[in-house]
């Protein structure tokens, strides 16, 4: 049975075609240093927004046509769900997916019949995956949405609901082991506060880094080897959340002794409403050697909240691209699309419109990016800006091989410092001349 009937499996055909139902850049085969698109992307489909968004939003209800659901917590309803889900993911050619246990089956509201549920919808999710070579890329538990976790979950200030969001996590990481996940997440959407007049801050820390050494320590036992993000996201639903941007999460991570086990899944909506670009978040991570994986989104930056957007904007995945490519490309992570299509845009076959733009966009974005660092001008320039520091009085403040004393007896001896024009509107320009 096909749950798209009208729509044909997507195929390249080239940026002169015509046909909404094609690929125009996303080319999966096709080289680019060296590497297949396919493999420098390695796209994801989040079950969440493909599956479970029925497109409501504060001011009104679902507008989302999904004639397969019956809206039950039936385990027969999540199975039917994972056939159309994986039949989306022939179709778009997408060879990656994510979850949130609760996206792949019913919270029951007893942890042991949700386990049971999940344990039933995971062993038809792995006969799917292998008989169709589908991969999943992270998997991770949903501790924001259930009313239990209103005042947060690693951060509660009840043990016992601490306690359930754990056991929630050891089941969810059962669950991503069986399935050959390569990752795990843990994104804190309640992981923060309202109001600090009613909050210990410092306490509740110590909770969340808890949580993330029990995972660790009990991944080890189970012989999981995929890689823990933590994501980055400054509020919404919480006034303010921990895991705040990429420097806060680096921050913490270090403090509590976990960088040798998490890196960061990033976020461009969440970069957005940090007050950041996705570059910055991006730059901030690779520096610490922790750029893992990359939910593939952008933000309307004339609306306060997180829009969750299919990325059409060339320049900021032109720019996500050529960080990544800098970067060495992915590892363990790929392109999730963590979007949803916009609330008017609600019979099935949009699904299909939305993952096409974004993966062209990104496609432009990866031969753009990779025209830039072939033409080398951009990299030149920024090796000549800071030049003076691989030698003389730069090189000894690199290497520590200074003192203040020194350094203050050289500038005495040296006539004013001239300094050289940034040339940002001339970088713009040269960036421009690719996209």
């Amino acid at each position: 049975m096909s749950y798209f009937p009208g729509i044909p499996k997507i195929q390249f055909e080239g940026p002169s075609s015509k046909n909404p139902f094609a690929f125009k850049h996303y080319n999966p085969d096709e080289l680019v240093e060296g590497k297949t698109m396919r493999d420098h992307m390695r796209f994801a489909a989040a079950y969440w927004h493909v599956m479970r968004n029925g497109l409501g939003d504060p001011f009104g209800g679902g507008t989302a046509l999904m004639p397969w659901d019956d809206q039950s917590d039936s385990v027969e309803n999540a199975i039917k769900r994972a056939d159309v889900f994986f039949e989306f993911l022939d179709k778009m050619d997408i060879g990656y997916y994510c979850f949130h246990d609760r996206d792949i089956a019913p919270e029951l509201n007893n942890l042991a019949k949700s386990n049971e549920a999940l344990e039933k919808v995971t062993d038809h999710l792995l006969q799917l995956q292998q008989s169709t070579g589908k991969k999943l890329l992270w998997g991770t538990a949903c501790l924001f949405s259930h009313p239990r976790y209103a005042h947060g979950a690693g951060t509660s200030p009840n043990a016992e609901v601490f306690a359930y969001g754990a056991a929630q996590v050891k089941a969810a990481l059962d669950a991503t082991l069986k399935l050959g996940g390569e990752g795990y997440v843990f994104w804190g959407g309640r992981e923060g506060y309202a109001t600090l007049l009613n909050t210990d801050m410092k306490r509740e820390l110590d909770h969340l880094a808890a949580l993330l050494h029990l995972a660790v320590d009990y991944a080890k036992k189970i012989g999981f080897t995929g890689q823990f993000y933590i994501e980055p996201k400054p509020r919404e639903p919480s006034t303010h959340q921990y895991d705040s941007d990429a420097a806060a999460c680096l921050n913490f991570l270090r403090e509590y002794g976990l960088m040798d086990h998490l890196k960061l899944n990033l976020e461009t909506n969440h970069a957005t409403l940090a007050g950041h670009t996705m570059l910055h978040e991006m730059t901030v991570a690779a520096a610490a050697g922790a750029l893992g994986s990359i939910d593939a989104n952008q933000g309307d930056e004339l609306i306060g909240w997180d829009t969750d957007q299919f990325p059409t904007d060339i320049y900021l995945t032109t720019s996500i691209m050529l960080k990544l490519l800098e970067s060495g490309g992915f590892t363990t992570g790929g392109l999730n699309f963590d979007a949803k299509r916009r609330r008017e845009s609600h019979e099935p076959e949009d699904l299909f419109h939305a993952h096409i733009g974004g993966m062209d966009a990104f496609a432009r974005g990866l031969k753009s990016a990779a025209a830039i660092r072939a033409d080398g001008r951009l990299e030149e320039f920024v090796t000549k800006r800071y030049a003076s520091w691989n030698e003389g009085i730069g090189a000894k403040v690199e290497t520590k091989a200074i003192s203040l004393e020194e350094i203050s007896a050289h500038v005495l001896s040296q006539p004013e410092p001239k300094l050289a024009s940034g040339r940002q509107e001339m970088l713009e320009n040269l960036v421009n001349e690719f996209i």
